[in-house]
């Protein structure tokens, strides 16, 4: 506790019982977004995989034209999303109907199979096809599931560092991925150079699946059932607190509270009221919007187009053969996860959301911008050595990678996952987790085309288009997203002016309850 007042500086960390930040939060968090590996592993493993010989030759690349060959590897990225729109939409109403873990278990199980029909799809195309939209179908879902349910365990004042750790994980699997391809190449022949990789997609559900074996249910899932029962001690668990102090009885009292508000304006529980609740309220739809914009906007910086075909762009920016494109690109797996670890644990909670996405959104700008110039006016041509405006390029690469996990990266998923009511936390984060997909998809899809068709051969009016986006989204930012750091989840309602909690003690005002700062030690209404 002492460390994390060191590092995160809000309001919230300093009023709360010491007891909230246990290591049984960091546990949850951890165990549930290995689904983030999930989705890591796959764009890191899919994108060497494309440009490995035996590969190409099994499948039918080889004897393909430029643009054929492209068309063809978007099509083998790109079916895993359109799976993935359909889990992340699917994975809502069974989160909501049997819970947030039996949820995971689902989509861990269509994970591993998905991996599994890859790695021994031996040239079949379809059964290839067919692993990948599998694979998409848990992929998608665990994009759902993993968020919620860590916001809803999350303590308040280190919430953006629970849920940012999906982010991190996504950033391990993508490193670890591009490794495993690296390692696949140097040391292994034949199929196995593909197979091998292609397999271990299948490792990370499985250890989604044996994890949360030992997690409880959200508590408050549990609370939107009316098992209070089951809530409070749950809730009790995970802040290491009894059920009678001050700080659980304040946050289950914030639960009641919402959870009656939410009630007063439903019109039932099926999957057709609780969308129209969220587009016929001018709060939720509010956050509706929000969350879906910010997704969108996500996937516009670029930054897949990177994940997915980062050997192919370093080769065009003059890192040549095989080996050495996969050494750089897994170079850039290690960039992505340091910068998203620094980001979490030292600015999430402590800079905030808004001011994240701001300035992160100008420094991408500029990155794609350079590389777009670099790419027009001093292209590296073949066989000869890199220059010291392509050893730039590839700097400014690695500094992308870096600015995005500052920001647009884990802050999209922290910020969709905590801003909606309880009962549309789950649909809220099922928009947003299918719209990242829909424009991973459509960003998967274009990308290796506008690499060779945009701007001409060398694909440099891809960079501006991408670094248009970056732009345009820090100022989008600056004007259009709230701060929400240091907030309880009950409290986004007041923010977006949906409920009034002008009666109920906050819980920072019961922790200085138990603290003996005040004389009420028992959460009262007005």
């Amino acid at each position: 506790m002492s460390f994390l007042r060191k590092v995160v500086h809000n309001d919230a960390v300093k009023l709360d019982p010491p007891e909230v930040y246990n290591w049984r939060v960091f546990a949850l968090a951890a165990a549930a977004c290995f689904g983030g590996t999930l989705f890591g592993m796959d764009i890191g493993i899919i994108g060497g995989v494309l440009t490995l010989p035996d590969f190409q030759d099994e499948f039918g690349l080889t004897e393909k034209s430029k643009i054929a060959k492209s068309n063809l590897s978007a099509n083998l990225v790109s079916v895993m999303q359109a799976g993935a729109i359909v889990g992340a939409l699917a994975a809502n109403p069974l989160a909501d109907w049997k819970g947030r873990k039996i949820t995971i278990y689902v989509v861990a199980t269509f994970a591993f199979i998905g991996g599994l029909l890859q790695a021994l799809s031996y040239g079949h195309i379809s059964c290839f096809y067919v692993g990948r939209f599998v694979e998409g179908l848990g992929l998608g879902g665990a994009t759902m599931v993993a968020p919620t349910y860590v916001a809803e365990n999350a303590p308040r004042g280190i919430r953006g560092l629970l849920v940012g750790f999906y982010q991190l994980f996504e950033t391990m699997g993508a490193m670890i991925a591009f490794f495993i391809n690296y390692g696949s190449l140097l040391h292994l022949k034949g199929h196995a150079t593909w197979i091998v990789p292609l397999s271990m997609q299948s490792l990370p559900p499985f250890l989604l699946f044996t994890a949360i074996l030992f997690c409880p249910e959200s508590p408050r899932w549990l609370a939107s059932q009316d098992n209070w029962d089951d809530a409070s001690r749950i809730l009790s668990q995970v802040r290491g607190l009894p059920t009678t102090h001050p700080y659980v009885q304040a946050e289950l009292l914030e639960m009641q509270t919402q959870l009656e508000a939410e009630r007063g304006r439903a019109g039932g529980n099926s999957y057709w009221a609780l969308t129209k609740e969220a587009w016929t309220i001018p709060g939720n739809r509010r956050r509706a919007i929000m969350a879906i914009g910010l997704m969108c906007a996500q996937q516009w910086t670029g930054t897949n187009a990177i994940n997915y075909y980062a050997p192919t762009i370093f080769t065009n920016l003059g890192v040549t053969g095989n080996t050495q494109s996969l050494f750089a690109t897994g170079v850039y797996g290690i960039v992505k996860m340091c910068s998203c670890g620094i980001f979490i644990l030292f600015l999430a909670d402590t800079l905030g959301r808004r001011w994240s996405l701001v300035w992160t959104g100008f420094f991408m700008w500029f990155c794609m911008f350079y590389l777009g110039f670099f790419v027009r006016f001093d292209a590296p041509k073949k066989g000869a050595p890199i220059s010291g405006a392509g050893y730039g390029a590839l700097v400014m690469v690695y500094l992308f990678a870096a600015a995005f996990q500052f920001g647009w990266g884990p802050v999209c998923w922290i910020y969709s996952s905590e801003i909606s009511t309880q009962r549309l936390r789950g649909l809220i984060v099922s928009y947003a987790a299918a719209t990242q997909w829909v424009f991973n998809l459509a960003v998967a899809r274009a990308t290796p085309v506008m690499l060779v068709t945009v701007g001409g051969p060398s694909g440099y009016g891809t960079y501006f288009i991408y670094g248009s986006f970056c732009f345009t989204i820090a100022v989008g930012a600056f004007f259009l997203v709230p701060e929400t750091k240091g907030l309880s989840l009950e409290r986004m309602d007041e923010l977006f002016g949906m409920t009034d909690f002008s009666g109920v003690q906050d819980i920072g005002v019961a922790s200085k309850a138990a603290k003996g700062d005040i004389e009420a030690v028992h959460v009262e209404t007005k």
